[in-house]
C-alpha cells in the first residue's frame, strides 16, 4: 500500500463506519426495503477536497470527520487519489465548476482537479459520464441560478473476475429477504479457495467473508459477506472491509459458492447524514470557505449516486458525489458451502485491501438490469 493510502485507510473507515448509522436509516434507504450502495471514498475524496478550501471552524469540523482540511491537506487529497488510480480497472477524477473567481492557491494546490465554467451544464453531465465510463450519466445534484460552485468526485470500476463463473451454472435459486418473503433470483455458482474465505468475529456474532479477485497484479478486491440470522446490516459492512488479518482463516477445502446475480443503484442526500456526523457549519450562513472564494459560500447539497454490478463476468461500479455551494448571506469440492441466499454485504476494496471503495447491503431479493 503507498504512503498516503497507509496512512489515511484508517480514517476512511472510520468515516464509512460513522456513516452507517444515518445512511442506514435514510428515508430512500428504507424505501428500498434496506438496499443500498454507496462510496465511503467517494465521501471522502469529495470532503477532503472541500476542507481544502476551508478555514476556522468550518475547517475543525470537517477535519475531524476526515482528517485533514486547510491549504496544507491539499496534497494529501492529491497523492489519495493517484494512488488509489494505481488499482487496476479503476478511475478517480475531480472536478469543480464555478460561476464565480476562486482563489488561485486553491487551485494551485489541487493540480489533478479540472476547473470549468458553471453555465455550461451539459459539458458538467458530458464529464460525469466520461469519467464513469458512462454508467452514470448525469450530475445527481440539482445546479440551478443560485448555485456558485459544484464539486464533483467520480469512481469508476470495470474488472473481470480472475476465475469467471460459468454462466451455464447460474440457475434459479431461493432468496429470503429482510422482510422474510422469499423468491428465486438467478444464483450463480463456482468453488472458491479456501484461502479467500475467512471469518470475522463481532458483538453480533461470526461473519464469513469470501473474497473474488479480479483480473491484474493491483486489482481491486471483492467481497462479500455473510452473517448470522438477523444480524444487523451495519455490523456485516464493517467486517466486510475489516483488514484481512483481523479475521480467522478458514482452515477446511475450497468452498462452493453461490451468489446471486444483482444490481444496485442508490442516491443519497448527504448534507442530513453530514450535520448527524457532527458538520454542523458548513451547511450553514456561518460557513467559512475563504481558502477557496472571496465570495461568501456555504455548502447547499451534498448528492452522492452509486452504481453496483455483480454478474458472471465480473463486476462494475460508480460513484459520483457532488457537493453544490451557494451563497450566504453572511460570513462568520468443496467440503463447505457459502450462499448468500438472505440479505448480505459486498465491499469493494482498492488492490491495498484496505480502503472500502464501494460498499453495499442487499436487504431484497436481487434484481440485475445490465
Amino acid at each position: 500500500m503507498e504512503p498516503a493510502l497507509r496512512e489515511h485507510a484508517g480514517t476512511v473507515r472510520e468515516l464509512a463506519s460513522r456513516w452507517l448509522d444515518s445512511m442506514l436509516s435514510d428515508p430512500g434507504v428504507r424505501a428500498a426495503g434496506g438496499d443500498v450502495v454507496c462510496s465511503p471514498t467517494g465521501l471522502w475524496l469529495a470532503l477532503a477536497a472541500v476542507a481544502t478550501g476551508a478555514e476556522g471552524d468550518t475547517a475543525e469540523e470537517l477535519a475531524d470527520l476526515v482528517g485533514v482540511a486547510w491549504r496544507e491537506s491539499a496534497p494529501v487529497v492529491t497523492a489519495v487519489a493517484r494512488e488509489l488510480a494505481d488499482t487496476e480497472a479503476l478511475a478517480v477524477a475531480t472536478g469543480v465548476w464555478s460561476a464565480m473567481p476562486l482563489d488561485a492557491g486553491f487551485r494551485a494546490a489541487l493540480p489533478d482537479l479540472g476547473f470549468g465554467s458553471l453555465g455550461d451544464r451539459p459539458a458538467l453531465d458530458a464529464w460525469v459520464a466520461r469519467a464513469t465510463d458512462g454508467l452514470i450519466d448525469r450530475i445527481p445534484v440539482v445546479v440551478d441560478a443560485s448555485t456558485r460552485v459544484v464539486l464533483v468526485t467520480a469512481l469508476a470500476l470495470r474488472a473481470r473476475w480472475r476465475t469467471q463463473f460459468a454462466a451455464a451454472e447460474t440457475h434459479d435459486a431461493q432468496f429470503r429477504a429482510a422482510d422474510g418473503t422469499r423468491g428465486p433470483v438467478p444464483t450463480m455458482r463456482r468453488e472458491v479457495p479456501a484461502g479467500d474465505v475467512w471469518t470475522i468475529a463481532g458483538r453480533d456474532g461470526e461473519v464469513t467473508v469470501v473474497e473474488l479477485p479480479c483480473v491484474g497484479e493491483q486489482s481491486a478486491r471483492v467481497r462479500f459477506a455473510l452473517g448470522p440470522e438477523q444480524a444487523p446490516p451495519a455490523s456485516v459492512i464493517t467486517a466486510a472491509w475489516a483488514p484481512r488479518d483481523t479475521g480467522k482463516a478458514y482452515a477446511g477445502e475450497d468452498v462452493e459458492l453461490r451468489l446471486p446475480r444483482f444490481e444496485l443503484r442508490t442516491r443519497l442526500d448527504v448534507l442530513p447524514h453530514l450535520r448527524d456526523l457532527g458538520v454542523t457549519l458548513a451547511g450553514t450562513d456561518a460557513a467559512d470557505f475563504r481558502g477557496m472564494t472571496d465570495e461568501p459560500v456555504r455548502i447547499d447539497a451534498v448528492v452522492q449516486e452509486s452504481l453496483l454490478r455483480i454478474a458472471e463476468e465480473g463486476v462494475e461500479a460508480a460513484s459520483v458525489t457532488a457537493t453544490s455551494m451557494t451563497l450566504a448571506s453572511f460570513r462568520s469440492r468443496p467440503t463447505r458451502r457459502v450462499s448468500f441466499d438472505r440479505p448480505f454485504a459486498c465491499v469493494v476494496m482498492d488492490a491495498s485491501g484496505y480502503v472500502p471503495l464501494f460498499a453495499a447491503y442487499q436487504a431484497t431479493r436481487p434484481a440485475y438490469r445490465g
